[in-house]
């Protein structure tokens, strides 16, 4: 019988599922990738796919089903960009500070956009709906400061405009 965690997860059709499913469905595929040699990284990318990051536990899980270090797997993890540890929100807020964002206050925008979310940059909100983050250019620079969110490019950005951005997305 599956022990009903009270964290859930949500799959691509939208279908909520409790986190000991997600650990029961990671478990089969790292007993499946066991004797596959360089597994780690495909089954890494899998644990992320499922649970839209790597939590500890995925971790030390891997680490024990594929017989290797926990060292190694979380050095793998930290080594690759791609990999994450943080939960990440449904929507990923990127504020540019290259060069021509930063002096048309860019800057200002990141503090503001900080503030009204409450956390700080590569953190996500409590209720995961929003992930803060700063890219470095956009290819925008006419348009700056420019925030995007997933794919949505906003322009000429000013910390007023902030929750007029945040309240477009559910």
């Amino acid at each position: 019988m599956m022990n009903q965690s009270t964290v859930e997860y949500q799959d691509c059709k939208g279908n909520l599922i409790h986190e000991d499913e997600l650990y029961e469905r990671l478990l089969i595929i790292v007993k499946s990738q066991r004797t596959v040699p360089g597994a780690l990284i495909p089954v890494l990318q899998t644990a992320q796919n499922l649970f839209g990051y790597l939590p500890e536990k995925a971790l030390r899980m891997i680490s024990k089903e594929l017989k290797l270090p926990y060292s190694e797997v979380a050095g793998v993890v930290g080594f690759y960009s791609y990999f994450s540890t943080t939960p990440k929100g449904k929507h990923t807020i990127r504020v540019c500070l290259g060069t021509a964002c930063y002096v048309r206050g860019g800057q200002d925008v990141l503090k503001a956009m900080s503030k009204e979310l409450e956390i700080s940059v590569g953190g996500t909100t409590h209720d995961r709906k929003f992930s803060l983050e700063v890219g470095r250019c956009f290819g925008a620079c006419g348009l700056a400061p420019v925030v995007m969110v997933d794919d949505e490019t906003f322009q000429r950005v000013s910390p007023s405009k902030i929750n007029e951005i945040l309240n477009s997305f559910e």
